[in-house]
């Protein structure tokens, strides 16, 4: 699979993340700390919650005063998962006025994720420590390498593997995303990786 506009990532809760800091702090190299706030919505003509889990998702982005617009489309197999998606990405310049536009537009709001997120890279993945109010903490990884055919069944596998040399004890995975969990954590379907 090529990655133009393609996104690989896990999402997971680990129970202990303090050995996976301690060896990105020695051997990854750190991209600092980030509060990100983001904004879901769903256009009123095609409901993006109408579909479990929610295969689409359009969100406005405030990180830190930088802003953008990001829209994602989940590929789940017969058993749930997903493992990539496509992803359209821009910068805004003006928040508000790129939320009128939805709003006139007759879109809906549905979550805000209000996070605080410390990132590293570390080879060909892009880790980060995601602190989600209302949510607790988790571990997403973002494969970032340049290898332009890949299967992202493996990738995410690979992923999997990465956090496991670390003994943080269990690893859970959900594949609804941080807007999903919010919105219907009663819903959210944890694997034991």
């Amino acid at each position: 699979m090529a990655l133009n506009d393609i996104e690989i990532e896990i999402q997971v809760s680990m129970s202990d993340t303090k050995p996976l800091v301690e060896f990105l702090e020695k051997s990854g190299e750190s991209r600092g700390e980030k509060h990100q706030i983001d904004e879901y919505f769903t256009p009123a003509h095609r409901d993006f919650l109408a579909v479990r889990p929610a295969a689409e998702w359009l969100r406005l982005r405030d990180t830190d005063g930088r802003y953008s617009f990001n829209y994602k489309n989940w590929y789940f197999d017969g058993s749930g998962r997903s493992h990539h998606c496509d992803e359209y990405e821009t910068k805004i310049e003006d928040l508000k006025s790129a939320r009128k536009i939805l709003m006139a537009l007759n879109l809906k709001s549905l979550v805000v994720v209000d996070k605080i997120r410390k990132i590293w890279t570390y080879q060909d993945y892009e880790v980060a420590l995601d602190r989600v109010k209302g949510a607790g903490d988790f571990v997403e990884i973002e494969y970032i390498g340049q290898d332009e055919f890949v299967d992202p069944a493996k990738v995410s596998e690979e992923m999997i593997n990465f956090l496991k040399d670390f003994n943080c004890g269990p690893i859970k995975r959900h594949y609804g995303g941080y807007p999903f969990l919010l919105m219907f954590p009663n819903e959210v379907k944890w694997e034991v990786q």
